[in-house]
């Protein structure tokens, strides 16, 4: 088991790990170290047990955070998902069939008619003395 000296807030620890694990114990000692050196600036010289204590918190406070934004991420991927899934059920349903009714052509032949006699008698109306 390899071990590793580690620096978090100005003190020097000595810890062990498993082979292939130190870069990810020297990732984690580097972050507790960030918020170890914040408090010990911002309140003096701490006792160590309280020191790791504190910094310990503010990195599961910020790991909470993370993980409420994780859960609302997977949340609205699997909304985003369902949408993608009805966008695509529709896409791939048959189109709507839409019915246009045809007129007759006697019809539209009887409309031109009425058409031409109301010229015709606006045009008698038009020509009256007024």
């Amino acid at each position: 088991m390899p071990e590793l000296k580690i620096h978090i807030g100005g003190r020097e620890f000595e810890v062990s790990c498993r082979d292939g694990e130190e870069p990810y114990l020297q990732s984690a000692a580097a972050m507790l170290d960030h918020e170890a050196s914040a408090l010990a600036s911002q309140s003096g010289r701490l006792p160590e047990s309280r020191l790791l204590l504190m910094s310990g918190l503010l990195l599961a406070d910020k790991t909470a955070g993370l993980e409420d934004q994780v859960k609302e991420m997977r949340r609205r991927l699997t909304e985003l998902e369902v949408q993608l899934q009805q966008a695509q059920n529709r896409a791939s349903a048959p189109p709507e069939r839409i019915e246009v009714a045809v007129i007759p052509a006697n019809v539209t032949q009887r409309l031109a008619e009425l058409a031409a006699e109301a010229e015709a008698l606006a045009e008698k109306a038009e020509a009256l003395p007024h």
